[in-house]
């Protein structure tokens, strides 16, 4: 196989702001893996939050380099395995190789990755779209903007949250969802669920930090609307963890490692009774196709990271008012323009 990576700034077309700060550009890194005339599409995004720069994603891929360049085609399962030790914690770049690796794996045989995996693509679930913190008239018309939509998603973690979504609803009828991005604590997180819930709040991601265990047990117990996981479920250890304090996890690829592990991640969470959901980042079509390969197995899913950008680089997956629309083409049927 031959190893090409390329870097893109992708300006978005708002400033994103959530509750740890804010973003005008994203940077990221195209994975491109080419064997026989076919070629294969992976991404991983900088990530300053998560420690993943992109000097330190660039030198991950020098060290795999021999191994690639070594192989021909191979199974992305028994790649990812065999790659994980020379990755090590570095779980962004890991998941751009290994989104190329099923990029190119389904196109070499001749099928979608979904397909591959023998799912079926009825029902797919509606993807929200996401409304950044800002002044309350601002997330308005960024709403409004995408007007229509059957699902939002509302970044909180101001000191005007319950305001923020009581003005917002004046505004549509749609499903709202709450992620606080670990903002808040134990007795907001109870209380603010009353009142989300009066509001058609449909679930509350991340309310509280990573390590706040003892005090998610409790908001389990007395929320009055769901909890998802996100930042708490970062790997496939974690999905264990999150039964009893979370009824549903968020994966994210890059955090897990791609969608082998995601997958996997997703099949336990099922088994532990807990509800699936995928979410992106702020990235391309590369890895928002990768995310609609797991759509079939899902309950939510959060992959509008592509409608924020002012400008795509790729082709791929379709997103028209909430509704998935799974590419012709065979792998995760990616192109770049």
């Amino acid at each position: 196989m031959k190893l090409t990576v390329h870097q893109f700034d992708l300006p978005l077309r708002h400033t994103f702001t959530i509750s740890r700060g804010s973003t005008t550009v994203s940077r990221t890194l195209i994975v491109e893996l080419e064997q026989d005339g076919l070629c294969g599409y992976g991404e991983a995004g900088e990530n300053s939050f998560y420690g993943a720069s992109i000097p330190d994603m660039m030198a991950a891929f020098e060290h795999v380099r021999p191994i690639l360049e070594a192989k021909g085609p191979t199974d992305p399962v028994e790649l990812w395995a065999e790659l994980a030790p020379e990755f090590g914690p570095k779980s962004f770049p890991q998941c751009a190789l290994d989104l190329a690796a099923w990029d190119l794996w389904g196109k070499l045989q001749g099928q979608p990755v979904w397909k591959l995996w023998g799912l079926k693509a009825d029902n797919l679930p509606m993807t929200d779209y996401t409304i950044g913190i800002d002044t309350i008239e601002v997330m308005v018309r960024k709403m409004e903007e995408f007007a229509g939509w059957p699902i939002y998603k509302i970044k909180l973690g101001t000191n005007r949250d319950i305001d923020i979504v009581r003005e917002l609803r004046k505004h549509t009828d749609a499903v709202f969802r709450v992620d606080a991005n670990c903002a808040w604590t134990v007795d907001e997180t109870v209380e603010n669920s009353v009142a989300l819930a009066e509001l058609g709040v449909e679930f509350i991601e991340q309310p509280m930090v990573r390590e706040n265990w003892s005090g998610m047990k409790r908001v389990f117990a007395e929320s009055a609307l769901p909890v998802i996981a996100d930042e708490s479920c970062q790997r496939e250890a974690d999905v264990a963890r999150c039964a009893g304090c979370f009824h549903g996890v968020n994966v994210k690829l890059v955090k897990c490692g791609g969608l082998t592990p995601a997958k996997r991640m997703l099949d336990s969470a099922r088994k532990m009774g807990l509800k699936t959901m995928v979410g992106c980042m702020t990235e391309s079509t590369v890895g928002i196709s990768a995310i609609a390969q797991l759509t079939p197995l899902l309950d939510y899913v959060d992959m509008d990271g592509a409608l924020l950008l002012a400008e795509d680089i790729a082709s791929g997956v379709r997103i028209e008012r909430g509704r998935v629309i799974l590419p012709d083409e065979n792998g995760c049927g990616v192109r770049l323009l």
